[in-house]
């Protein structure tokens, strides 16, 4: 009896410690869709009055573990019955990964004439900030849907080899540090220019080293989320072509001579474009 308990525990140990192993594996290889999700959302939670920004961070938060709640159990089932649809969708999910990462690169060199109707309040009511708030939020968890549709997609395919409770403990694990990393990062983010001039206020009228950091934390926080865009535009492309090239045979033996990093990058270009160019002629189609 004494054996078989220990026996059990063994088991155990074994299970978690490929569940940890894995789980750094699979973390590693959705750290582009982290990048992407951490600059989207820092992005977007910022802009509110400085009292009201944690409180929404703190609804988006609680939208995103939602999202992670109804995504995952149809994961699992796809993984378990259609397990060909894991791929497909990883795929069909790196092809708009790539999509996306070429919009933004297009939108940076050809912008867009965008025509928003701009409506002023003048003196708005606490109804009205509630409103505002309560859209930009549903416009964040719609979007962190979208991303976590990927991340949770990328995670599975890493151990879709693995037995159904491995891939479960590894890919809920990667689920909830993403949700955690991520928004506890973008906290710290969008709280940058309050922590400025807070310590502004506590040097020396404005000046010395406090000021400095204070002013230094004050425009660092523009600088800081337009770097995130770019460093997750480039990471969109690369972890798409990273997609392509493991999972679709022909693309194996393409470009072998270079860097595996530089050979995502042109593939992850290459369909991006492509995906771009289709739906452009789409829209041309559609609209005569």
């Amino acid at each position: 009896m004494a054996s078989g308990f220990f026996a059990l525990l063994d088991d155990i140990a074994a299970l978690m410690d490929d569940v940890v192993v894995m789980s750094k594996i699979t973390t590693k290889k959705t750290a582009g869709i982290l990048g992407d999700d951490l600059a989207v959302n820092a992005e977007k939670a910022t802009g509110f009055v400085s009292s009201r920004e944690l409180p929404v961070l703190w609804a988006i938060t609680k939208g995103s573990f939602l999202n992670k709640l109804i995504i995952l159990p149809i994961a699992f089932l796809l993984s378990y019955y259609l397990p060909w649809a894991v791929t497909v969708i990883l795929v069909l999910g790196g092809v708009y990964l790539a999509y996306e990462g070429v919009e933004k690169i297009m939108e940076y060199f050809i912008p867009h004439n965008h025509e928003v109707e701009k409506i002023e309040v003048v003196n708005p009511s606490e109804e009205d900030v509630l409103l505002v708030e309560k859209k930009k939020i549903k416009s964040a968890v719609v979007t962190d849907f979208i991303l976590s549709v990927e991340i949770v997609i990328i995670a599975l395919g890493s151990v879709i080899d693995q037995p159904l409770l491995t891939q479960i403990l590894v890919v809920s694990i990667v689920a909830i540090i993403a949700t955690i990393g991520v928004y506890g990062i973008v906290a710290l983010i969008v709280r940058m220019d309050d922590l400025g001039f807070r310590l502004i206020k506590k040097s020396d009228n404005g000046e010395g080293f406090l000021a400095n950091i204070g002013n230094l934390l004050v425009k660092a926080l523009p600088l800081v989320i337009k770097s995130l865009s770019v460093i997750g535009t480039i990471a969109l492309i690369l972890v798409a072509g990273g997609i392509f090239n493991h999972n679709i045979e022909f693309l194996h033996h393409f470009l072998e001579v270079i860097p595996s990093f530089i050979k995502d990058f042109i593939v992850g270009i290459l369909v991006g474009f492509l995906a771009f160019l289709l739906i452009k002629i789409f829209q041309v189609i559609r609209n005569k």
